[in-house]
């Protein structure tokens, strides 16, 4: 009998620790890209360091579920979790979701892509801007006088970060007034699919093209497909956008000129901690940059850039 009693009361010991920890909902854009993954364990090795921080990671499966996005927002309001991190798929259509959240008592921290409005606590992300002005500049210097065509294949309507990486390489253009934008106004839409489908469209469009930018993971993975298929991978000049096995190959072959990559594992990382501050009662910067570099083959086995292209996320994700 006093065994049972014993085994009770440490299960209950057990269970009342539990309890003491914030729960933390982390809503990502999608989860099927390799870039969330890199945010989610940036999340949890901040967690783990907080010790307090149970977070609770869940997502749309893919990047054009705006509806499925808010659904999981106004279902973490409904548990009552203490805080929460949110990356919006559209500038406008998590406001609301927001506000009711923040109404609710539950601190929010955007990250990675901003959101119209002042009721989050703090936006944490790469200077979107900066780094398109990266991706042209480094796109004007690979260029020549009588090979000027470029074309920019956008991402997503409504996606606040790849519409300022895009006008931010736009922006970086006008450095360099040999150069012909033949097409700025096609999307890639949401998956790897969608991109390759919008690729294929742009190249025989323009099949004389010399340059290519495109703004996140899938337009830039979706983009290498289809120049492969045309037999024009590693004959146009191309920068991309983040990192993924398939892109650190691409850039390693030739197939790529540069990929300018942002820090997610950093970004998940403070999104975290500037939350827990929040959540403190401490005060914080309304805007974080976590800085974003171009990668070429020439520096891509640096060790500093190889953490970035191919991050070791074992010991935070177990995969």
């Amino acid at each position: 009998m006093l065994r049972r009693e014993f085994v009770a009361g440490a299960l209950l010991l057990a269970c009342t620790k539990k309890s003491t920890k914030l729960q933390i909902a982390v809503i990502p854009k999608g989860t099927s890209h390799e870039f969330w993954k890199s945010v989610h364990a940036g999340a949890i090795k901040a967690a783990r360091e907080l010790a307090n921080i149970d977070p609770i990671w869940k997502g749309p499966l893919q990047e054009n579920d705006l509806k499925g996005q808010i659904d999981v927002v106004e279902g973490f309001v409904a548990q009552g979790v203490k805080g929460m991190l949110l990356a919006p798929l559209d500038d406008k259509g998590l406001g609301a979701p927001v506000k009711q959240a923040v109404a609710a008592g539950i601190p929010v921290v955007i990250f990675d892509s901003d959101l119209q409005g002042t009721d989050h606590a703090s936006f944490v992300a790469t200077d979107n801007f900066a780094a398109g002005k990266m991706a042209g500049d480094a796109m004007g210097k690979l260029l020549a006088p009588d090979r000027k065509k470029v074309i920019v294949l956008r991402y997503q309507e409504g996606s606040a970060s790849t519409q300022k990486r895009e006008d931010g390489f736009l922006e970086a253009m006008k450095a360099f007034p040999f150069v012909e934008l033949v097409s700025t106004n096609q999307y890639a839409g949401a998956t790897v699919e969608s991109a390759q489908k919008a690729s294929e469209n742009l190249l025989a469009a323009h099949n004389d093209v010399h340059g290519i930018f495109c703004p996140n993971e899938s337009s830039t993975f979706g983009m290498l497909m289809a120049l492969r298929g045309t037999k024009l991978a590693g004959k146009v000049k191309f920068v991309g956008f983040d990192s993924s096995s398939a892109l650190v190959d691409g850039l390693r072959k030739g197939e790529l000129d540069g990929l300018v990559l942002q820090n997610p594992l950093k970004m998940g990382y403070l999104a975290m901690k500037t939350l827990a501050s929040v959540i403190k009662g401490e005060k914080v910067e309304k805007r974080i940059d976590t800085g974003a570099q171009v990668i070429t083959k020439a520096n891509m086995d640096e060790p500093a850039q190889k953490d970035l292209l191919s991050p070791n996320l074992k010991e935070w994700l177990g995969e």
